[in-house]
């Protein structure tokens, strides 16, 4: 399988690598070599070397200055690879990113955390409007006089799908042509116009046009929020804010489920739950006029000053010469310009895009939105009373299990989650359709149902949720990676 290597020298990886072998740890060496030179009495008679009786005192001490000069020579390896780790990215294709300087990491006076934040919104619309129709089909069909044609109400769910696939395939151009900001300014637009619309609709037909711009507004989220926060984040903390946007999206859903509790009450409540989205994109659009720019970005771009500004904001001014160095470290091993479409699938890089888009195509194949979109009917079906509250439980499952991911995915590592992910969505699959077709089961299927879907929203979320947005930018070089994240998102919409 193609990933990226991290090579680093580093503890007993130095000292095998100069030579030594396999040393023991430092603290082992202390007290395994560590003379103990005790005064000699006047007079010159017998010396304690290394708590051992000597006659010959000068004898005990030359061994005991040699053996200190010694551990001396060792110390110096670990306590050099102690300062700061050595390494360079080496990417699938061979490129060389995110080389770190050698100088010790100083203290940051700036902070990334409100600028993540805002760009997070656009992953809580992601899982708003995917999750918005699961209570709202019912009412809304009702209301827009299509209750008997199943074919107009899959348009109304699957359109979001079909716009996401457009906004997917978009979103990387816009963020390479007009900047990391302005690209999440622009998607902000038909996010809140295909809100709005959808919850004005009289008709059908505008209802289909509001899904349709709401679903290239998510697509375009789906590729600029991950992209932006991998290209803020500090490397020492990249891995933890990576899955921070699949978080978000799983909020997003759970408080689609939510805000659709009032429905019972309240038949017309759909259209607010649809005019809710509205305020978060405006909020996004205005949130990103007072956040920095990608300084990667910037730096490909040639506006060094530019750069340097919005690196004093992220990371505060004593780091600036150090991620410029980074920065330039990393440039050095990729010269060429970025890259189109069709480089993509070159010889150099078609492997590492295969994987990329395999990873989502497996992911959507697993069947996660038809339970993001039908889990309330499934349960009706089961003879669930309360079918809206049964999918709020499945959402806060959704939740719950990305931020036991989050924890355990530099733990763990990727794969392992991924295994056990795939693993516990199958059986609890097989756990659900058994309490469907299994006559023995009929008088617990209702129960069954909720286990099983709860079972098969939390397997997911540890692993094939998260994993697959937060390894796309680690896998890709930086002249291709728009792109190919935009690609393997596209994949994503279409297996949809």
């Amino acid at each position: 399988m193609v990933q990226s290597a991290a090579i680093a020298a580093k503890g007993g990886a130095s000292a095998s690598a100069s030579g030594w072998g396999d040393l023991p740890g430092r603290s082992s060496l202390r007290r395994r070599w560590r003379p103990k030179i005790v005064p000699m009495p006047e007079g010159g008679g017998g010396g304690f070397c290394c708590g051992r009786s000597s006659p010959i005192g000068s004898a005990s001490i030359g061994l005991g200055v040699e053996m200190a000069r010694l551990r001396s020579g060792v110390e110096s390896i670990f306590l050099r690879s102690r300062e700061r780790p050595r390494y360079a990215r080496v990417r699938a294709s061979g490129d060389l990113e995110d080389v770190p300087s050698d100088k010790l990491p100083t203290k940051s006076s700036g902070t990334v955390l409100p600028y993540v934040g805002v760009a997070c919104l656009g992953a809580i619309l992601f899982g708003y409007h995917l999750g918005v129709v699961n209570g709202a089909l019912e009412y809304l069909s009702k209301d827009l006089a299509i209750t008997e044609n199943t074919v107009l109400q899959g348009w109304v769910v699957s359109t979001t799908l079909a716009g996401a696939t457009v906004g997917s395939f978009t979103g990387g151009a816009l963020a390479d042509k007009f900047g990391r900001t302005r690209t999440f300014q622009l998607d902000a637009i038909p996010l809140a116009i295909g809100a709005f619309l959808s919850a004005t609709a009289q008709d059908v037909r505008t209802m289909i046009i509001g899904r349709l711009l709401a679903g290239i507004g998510i697509g375009i989220s789906s590729a600029i929020v991950p992209l932006y926060i991998s290209e803020i984040s500090p490397t020492e903390i990249r891995g933890a804010l990576g899955s921070v946007n699949q978080l978000f999206i799983c909020i997003g859903i759970l408080a689609a489920l939510v805000a659709g509790l009032p429905l019972a009450g309240n038949p017309l409540w759909w259209r607010t739950m649809f005019g809710i989205a509205v305020v978060p994109s405006v909020l996004m659009a205005l949130g990103m006029s007072f956040c920095p720019e990608s300084p990667r970005w910037l730096f490909q771009q040639g506006r060094l000053p530019e750069a340097e500004t919005a690196i004093k904001r992220l990371y505060g001014k004593e780091r600036v010469a150090e991620v410029i160095h980074d920065l330039k470290a990393g440039s050095q091993g990729s010269t060429e310009s970025d890259a189109n479409w069709f480089d993509l699938f070159s010889k150099r890089y078609w492997k590492v895009v295969s994987v990329g888009a395999a990873l989502f195509l497996f992911q959507q194949l697993a069947g996660i939105n038809a339970v993001v979109y039908y889990s309330t009917s499934v349960f009706r079906s089961a003879g669930i009373a309360s079918d809206v509250a049964a999918s709020a439980l499945v959402g806060a499952a959704n939740v719950f299990g990305t931020a036991v991911a989050s924890s355990l995915m530099d733990k763990q590592g990727r794969k392992s989650l991924l295994m056990t992910s795939f693993t516990g969505m199958a059986a609890s699959m097989l756990l659900l359709s058994l309490s469907f077709t299994w006559k023995a089961l009929a008088p617990y299927s209702g129960p069954l149902a909720v286990a099983g879907t709860v079972l098969y929203v939390l397997s997911f979320s540890l692993g094939a949720g998260p994993v697959p947005a937060l390894l796309l930018p680690e896998i890709f070089a930086s002249r291709i990676r728009a792109k190919a994240v935009a690609l393997s998102l596209g994949m994503h919409w279409v297996s949809s």
